[in-house]
């Protein structure tokens, strides 16, 4: 699996990465239905190519470049990114329920905020 958008994202929902991705693999896009509801964005991992453009153009550091390199407290993460489908409601229904369980099983980190939250991740 590529790349993995973390909690920093949640509630942030910034799309400068989906503007810099080539392929179109970060959704919701804002022009998609779920964007309103969905509480972050997430890397379609059979459509990342890996190039890596969305690392630098996150403004809240919350991409991570593979799942090894992502804190194991983010675990739930890696699989709502692995899980959410564009189109599919159940998928997305799933992705979503595992980011509230994030959010719920960690709100020590949920309460930094977001553009401060990659950097405490090692804390945790």
């Amino acid at each position: 699996m590529p790349f993995i958008i973390t909690d920093p994202c949640i509630e942030t929902k910034d799309t400068a990465c989906v503007d810099v991705c080539p392929v179109d693999c970060i959704h919701p896009r804002k022009d998609e239905a779920e964007f309103a509801a969905a509480a972050m964005l997430y890397i379609h991992p059979e459509e990342c190519i890996d190039c890596g453009a969305c690392v630098p153009a996150c403004p809240v550091a919350a991409i991570y470049e593979s799942v090894d390199a992502t804190p194991s407290h983010q675990k739930l993460l890696i699989d709502a990114n692995a899980i959410y489908r564009i189109g599919d409601a159940a998928a997305v229904a799933k992705a979503e329920g595992l980011v509230r369980d994030h959010v719920a099983a960690h709100p020590e980190i949920m309460a930094i905020k977001a553009e401060e939250r990659q950097a405490a991740h090692a804390k945790f």
